[in-house]
């Protein structure tokens, strides 16, 4: 990287804009202090982000003899981002602000996961979202689309999605040609990820990795504040891992992936075609059975947990994160599923594993995606919205 003038400022400005976000309000003294910057430094990094709309001043503590001095916060109500997530038949849409907490939010349903299709629910879901907009908050950020595949985040190309069938194709320059405002796109457990960094359970942790555990099971891990995508992209594939090569078909054309086993409707539907039950059984029913004794429905989270930790214990032994974040639907079976996993880590990694912590929060997916839009703020170094032609 070439460093001129442009460069170190942007750095400077990253550096003290995440010291802001991680310690909520900060003098500008403790600024120079932490970050080892001149004070002429950091009033001239600050002034800017000042004028910009990003910083403000809190209020001073009364008390004591002297001057005291003015903490700085920052604006996250002023800045906006929208942030829409791609489900079987859905999409998951939020207003944000810059901290990515949801201000409004809407699902849009598709029956058709086209391209096209999804570029126009997509459009009109944008345009839906910037109307409900608080007044006086200001131009919109970005908007960030997160989908299941296999993502170029750099030039916003959805590579494969075995889920949806797509290839190759370009819909952050797509969206944002008929949005009129920067777009960037991502894996759905990679944009998780970023958002736990960024404003989750993952802020205080330089390594900790998120798993995802829905209508697949994925995994992002993120080093020292960057989300580890690997080569091409393939990075936390683990519900592609091979479990036992005489499983059933997984959506990717293979036999015996992870995901075929212990996704969460594969899980919802093995009970379910055990008892012979209806299209009414869900996760919910399946929980509550289990609660009460069910001994199909427990047999079938066990070996779930088992079969799930025994992979992310391959994991720890590999990354060595500090936590493991766990999202996603198959969270609403709590500790059915995670006591076992717990036992599965305890068992087969090499040292003792990290902490286990679920994340149930359902519009912290979507707020994932607005997390593509507002990182930019954070991280000079960040991919680029793609480029309308």
């Amino acid at each position: 990287m070439k460093i001129d003038q442009q460069t170190t400022r942007a750095m400077n400005r990253r550096l003290i804009l995440n010291l802001i976000r991680r310690e909520s309000q900060i003098s500008r003294a403790d600024i120079a202090a932490a970050t080892g910057l001149s004070p002429a430094a950091v009033t001239f990094v600050v002034s800017d982000l000042i004028a910009e709309g990003y910083l403000i001043e809190g209020q001073t503590t009364p008390g004591g003899g002297g001057r005291r001095p003015i903490p700085l916060e920052i604006n996250y109500a002023g800045h906006l981002a929208i942030g829409i997530k791609m489900n079987v038949g859905s999409l998951e849409c939020v207003l944000t602000d810059l901290s990515t907490a949801t201000l409004s939010s809407l699902t849009v349903e598709f029956t058709e996961p086209s391209p096209q299709a999804v570029l126009d629910i997509a459009e009109k879901a944008v345009k839906r979202l910037q109307r409900l907009a608080p007044e006086g908050a200001d131009l919109l950020t970005g908007v960030g689309f997160s989908m299941p595949g296999t993502i170029d985040a750099e030039k916003g190309v959805c590579v494969k999605s075995h889920r949806f069938f797509w290839e190759n194709v370009p819909f952050a320059s797509m969206l944002q040609e008929r949005v009129h405002v920067p777009v960037w796109m991502e894996d759905d457990t990679l944009a998780f990820a970023l958002a736990q960094h960024l404003f989750g359970l993952g802020r205080q942790h330089r390594v900790f990795s998120a798993v995802a555990i829905g209508a697949g099971i994925g995994c992002a891990t993120v080093v020292d504040g960057k989300v580890q995508r690997g080569a091409h992209g393939h990075a936390g594939k683990i519900g592609h891992s091979m479990h036992r090569l005489d499983g059933p078909l997984c959506e990717c054309g293979r036999h015996g992936c992870l995901q075929a086993f212990y996704s969460e409707p594969a899980i919802v539907d093995r009970w379910r075609q055990a008892g012979s039950l209806g299209k009414d059984a869900n996760r919910y029913t399946m929980k509550e059975a289990a609660l009460q004794g069910d001994p199909v429905a427990r047999d079938i989270l066990q070996e779930a947990g088992e079969g799930i930790g025994l992979h992310l214990a391959h994991m720890v032994d590999t990354v060595d994160p500090e936590i493991i974040i766990v999202g996603g639907e198959a969270v609403s079976f709590g500790d059915l599923l995670f006591d076992p996993m717990r036992k599965a880590l305890d068992l087969y990694c090499f040292s003792p594993p990290p902490a286990l912590v679920p994340d149930e929060r359902d519009n912290f997916w979507s707020s994932g995606a607005a997390a593509l839009a507002t990182q930019g703020l954070f991280n000079f170094e960040m991919t680029t919205p793609a480029v309308t032609a």
